[in-house]
């Protein structure tokens, strides 16, 4: 058995493994595989449409939201985003606080103003910065509500709500983890391959309130409006994604939602980081507590060496996923709403006795 805690593409459930594989040599027994149905059919658009009523659902969208399936991952909304909704000669907030969010700014710089409210990155990105002032006349304010490189999420949404403006978050590491007050952005996006189904499909959560404002020429494959118009299917979607998508929300639906996810994943993150806490040998990169993530946990160890030789040893023990992003190092385990507790348990067993055979 393999323990995953890659930070993504990540873990899955298995029948949801096992229902893609059946599709993709049988899809509900048409006698054809789901790599060579027609899209436009009434079975694929079947899938499409329950994957969006899903995500309605689960996330208890009002009538005024829109749940989009589009390609090009969570890092076309860097460009996609700003070319909706923010005018040439407009201002946009955002918040810098990790590797992804400052790519998000880099890029919507090339189509207006943006106003950096907040930023740890002086600080290596080891906390969230809360002290923010929100420009009133700001098209939109955008975080990145999990840093999954660093290990730090947003836990209160108090900071960025005080403007009254349109609030944009970048869900990639932490989408249907935790119950929120979903109806309170005004557009929300996710690369799914962490929470809610396998690499090549984002999914995009708009209210529809929030568009039409950018007055700018908008190339169609990028106009929130057109694929809102055509049900996500303007250009052929990711056929395969998306359906593992579906099955996915149909996982957690059949798990208890959103609310189940929110309690599995709080009983991960508490075995691991108490397990660190109490450790000599473990260090979290975190420097606010009340900042760590629930489903990215960093730590580091002495030394380079022992670092080396705990990886080893996790590798040995079919335990895979856990070594730090490359331009951070140290060591990062990821607790998706896929993976079961019985992991973390086998996981904190194996740092104990790695601690106990190597004191220093």
């Amino acid at each position: 058995m393999m323990y995953n805690f890659n930070a993504g593409p990540s873990i899955l459930p298995q029948q949801v493994i096992i229902q893609a594989s059946e599709a993709v040599l049988n899809f509900n027994n048409t006698g054809l595989s789901l790599l060579e149905i027609g899209h436009r059919t009434p079975a694929f658009e079947q899938v499409m449409h329950t994957a969006q009523n899903l995500v309605k659902e689960l996330m208890g969208l009002h009538s005024d939201y829109e749940v989009l399936f589009l390609h090009g991952g969570a890092t076309t909304q860097f460009m996609q985003v700003p070319f909706n909704l923010l005018p040439s000669q407009g201002v946009a907030a955002y918040t810098d606080t990790g590797v992804w969010a400052h790519k998000a700014i880099q890029e919507a710089q090339h189509y207006g103003k943006v106003h950096v409210v907040s930023s740890s990155r002086e600080h290596g990105y080891t906390y969230i910065p809360k002290n923010i002032t929100i420009p009133s006349q700001a098209s939109y304010i955008h975080i990145t509500s999990n840093n999954t490189i660093y290990g730090t999420q947003w836990h209160s949404s108090e900071a960025y709500t005080q403007a009254g403006v349109p609030i944009v978050a970048d869900m990639s590491s932490d989408i249907m983890s935790r119950v929120l007050d979903y109806n309170a952005y005004g557009l929300i996006y996710a690369g799914a391959q962490k929470n809610m189904g396998a690499a090549g499909v984002n999914v995009v959560i708009i209210n529809k309130n929030i568009l039409g404002k950018a007055n700018r020429h908008i190339p169609t494959i990028l106009d929130y409006k057109e694929h809102i118009d055509n049900g996500s299917m303007l250009n052929t979607p990711p056929v395969m994604a998306v359906y593992i998508a579906m099955l996915t929300l149909q996982w957690i639906k059949d798990s208890g939602g959103i609310a189940a996810m929110e309690v599995l994943n709080n009983q991960k993150a508490a075995l691991l980081y108490n397990t660190i806490d109490s450790s000599t040998m473990y260090t979290g990169t975190v420097t606010a507590v009340e900042d760590r993530s629930k489903m990215n946990v960093c730590f580091t160890l002495p030394n380079k060496d022992l670092e080396a030789k705990f990886i080893a040893t996790c590798t040995a023990a079919n335990i895979v996923g856990i070594k730090g992003y490359r331009t951070v190092g140290g060591c990062r385990v990821s607790l998706y709403n896929a993976l079961p507790l019985s992991s973390v348990q086998y996981l904190v067993g194996i740092m104990s006795q790695f601690e106990l055979d190597n004191k220093m």
